[in-house]
């Protein structure tokens, strides 16, 4: 089969040929439907070599959907034909943490050798993906699967984020989302449709804040120093109850920290490598910082039902599954707005 591999440190990912994987006990082979493009795959093929802490080659793709093609022994829940998208960041399945479906924060999973796919196991950019259990699979039902890939990830982390803040964004708040690209673009959807807090978009790529206005933003400013006087502005001097930055490097954390208000959220979820000073007089009284990971099980499930009646969709590009290391590179330029989806 065919598969999008990152193959050498500081190399550009290439498509070669692999065996089709067998399934062993409790495993499930998929026939990838559509794979989703992130901006982690860029981080891990960032990284150098002292850093990297996967083994090369590595099959990239953790956001993926596709069609049940055949089981390992054991006894099955689903059946061979069904499509299903993928619950990317795997646990044991066995601690506290995984027992509330909360997999993202399995302690276990690294001194286990436990990864997700394209995170360290072979991932969703191929002709076929082996899935761990199938504990791992959702039912697609009758939704795009190439709008639906990157719900798993693209959707399901900011709606993760946005979940945990949704009681301080009451009638009359405001809602700041840093970056409307990828992650960003869902976030505004899910802020519209969960709560009524006044929602700013804000970027540097004019297409990305035009997208925004498109998927629901009130307004879209640009991500640049004078950004916190306008939300200031915007909220009577008040700043934002909830803050999320879907870029996170070192100017967008400190948008971020200006923007947010006394007893606000600041979330941190993009991998920028940005970091935010908290301490006394630091940040406004009582703001809260966190940088959240992927989401839960139940939050997949809950996000594809918000896809099914139309709440959420994802701006997409698709593209065939050679082409994928020269749209890495458009990815790597901002040239795509949204989310791109390799189709094998």
């Amino acid at each position: 089969m065919k598969a999008v591999q990152y193959r050498r440190v500081g190399s550009s990912p290439e498509v070669v040929d692999v065996d089709i994987p067998e399934p062993g006990p409790g495993e499930v082979l998929l026939k990838v439907d559509a794979a989703g493009m992130c901006h982690s795959d860029l981080a891990v093929m960032g990284w150098p070599e002292e850093q990297l802490p996967y083994r090369l080659p590595l099959t990239l793709g953790h956001e993926g959907v596709g069609t049940i093609s055949a089981f390992g022994p054991g006894r099955h829940r689903y059946s061979a034909g069904e499509r299903v998208a993928v619950y990317g960041p795997w646990g044991c399945g066995l601690c506290r943490m995984c027992s509330y479906g909360k997999e993202n924060y399995c302690r276990y999973a690294g001194r286990m050798g436990i990864h997700p796919p394209g995170l360290g196991a072979p991932g969703a950019m191929a002709e076929y993906l082996l899935v761990d259990d199938e504990r791992h699979l959702v039912p697609l039902g009758d939704l795009d699967p190439v709008e639906a890939a990157p719900l798993t990830d693209a959707g399901l982390t900011p709606y993760h984020a946005i979940k945990k803040s949704l009681p301080k964004m009451v009638p009359g708040s405001t809602a700041v989302v840093i970056g409307a690209g990828g992650l960003g673009h869902v976030g505004i959807q899910l802020l519209r449709t969960l709560t009524s807090a006044q929602v700013v978009a804000m970027d540097i790529n004019d297409q990305k804040m035009e997208l925004a206005g498109r998927v629901g933003a009130h307004r879209a400013i640009r991500s640049d120093d004078s950004a916190p006087d306008e939300v200031a502005e915007l909220t009577d001097g008040q700043g934002a109850e909830a803050v999320f930055d879907f870029v996170g490097n070192a100017a967008t954390t400190r948008i971020a920290s200006r923007c947010v208000t006394t007893e606000g959220d600041l979330t941190i979820v993009g991998v920028g490598e940005g970091t935010v000073p908290v301490g006394f007089g630091t940040l406004p009284f009582e703001a809260s910082v966190s940088a959240p990971y992927w989401g839960t099980r139940g939050e997949l499930m809950e996000l594809l039902d918000l896809a099914r009646d139309g709440s959420v969709r994802v701006h997409v590009d698709s593209f065939p599954l050679d082409e994928t290391p020269q749209v890495y590179e458009r990815f790597h330029r901002g040239e795509i707005a949204g989310r791109a989806v390799i189709v094998p």
